[in-house]
């Protein structure tokens, strides 16, 4: 399942985040924690190298904890901190914390020379439907960010004073050119690409097929189907337009109407907590 997706406007935010790095101390970097490793742009390894970065494992309400713990220890260093988030709830007292403590070196150099470091600036960087603007409203109280469930709705950048310690450069949900099949359909799965350039069918069966592996209990327990492991991905999508009535004249199953039941469900976490992707497969 070959997926491209690189609109102009997404390599117009490339150029427009390196040009605007010089005006911050460090980057939030805005994670889907359902797919800690494909909601990473690799773009920004060689873009964001002289910053130090803060990790927001973003949605972590929707994924696995034990999970969540194990991709935050992984990627945790002196130069990245992870920390988990639900953007829903909001907590600024946790970023701004996490944020001195970060560049708590940089802010020591200004307070040995007499000098007051002041507020702490940073570049909030993410792919698209990350979860990127429902981050900066909650930490702001204010709908200072357009949100939607659609890629690539915030498109200028825009200064935020969320607190007197730290303010926020907010920049467009960005993509790369292309993706690995395994790092594109976990991408697709979340809503990150947009579901008009898709086969939605054929994207839930594919979902449906993981799912049914890493987290079989979720489709059992949801859909009433026994044994979800021994089955094919297709038999499974026929019970669920059984069980849900997704059915045409003369019973045919409606797979266009199973696959919006099934990614819809998922996107929401109806079908439980649940993270696509572990460290040792990817890193």
């Amino acid at each position: 399942m070959n997926i491209n997706w690189y609109p102009g406007h997404m390599k117009k935010t490339i150029e427009d985040i390196e040009k605007k790095l010089k005006l911050v101390d460090f980057v939030i970097e805005i994670i889907d924690s359902r797919i800690p490793f494909s909601s990473r742009n690799p773009i920004f390894d060689d873009l964001l190298k002289n910053k130090k970065r803060l990790l927001i494992f973003n949605k972590s309400d929707l994924s696995d904890p034990k999970l969540n713990e194990a991709w935050m220890e992984k990627l945790t260093d002196e130069n990245n901190f992870a920390i988990s988030y639900n953007a829903m709830k909001g907590n600024v007292s946790l970023v701004v914390k996490k944020s001195q403590e970060l560049m708590a070196e940089e802010i020591k150099k200004y307070e040995d020379k007499g000098l007051n470091k002041g507020a702490l600036r940073a570049m909030i960087v993410g792919i698209p439907n990350s979860g990127k603007s429902t981050f900066i409203n909650s930490i702001s109280g204010t709908r200072s960010a357009k949100t939607g469930n659609r890629p690539g709705v915030t498109k200028v950048n825009q200064w935020i004073k969320i607190h007197p310690k730290l303010h926020l450069l907010d920049t467009p949900g960005v993509l790369w050119p292309k993706f690995e099949d395994k790092v594109g359909l976990n991408l697709a799965f979340t809503g990150a690409i947009k579901d008009e350039i898709m086969d939605r069918e054929t994207l839930a069966l594919k979902l449906i097929e993981k799912l049914k592996n890493i987290y079989p209990s979720s489709i059992e327990e949801r859909y009433k189907i026994s044994n979800v492991k021994d089955k094919e991905a297709l038999d499974i999508m026929d019970e669920i337009g059984k069980n849900r009535g997704a059915l045409m004249r003369g019973g045919y199953i409606d797979y266009e109407k199973v696959a919006g039941i099934v990614l819809d469900e998922f996107r929401k976490g109806i079908l439980g907590r649940i993270t696509l992707e572990v460290p040792d497969e990817f890193l």
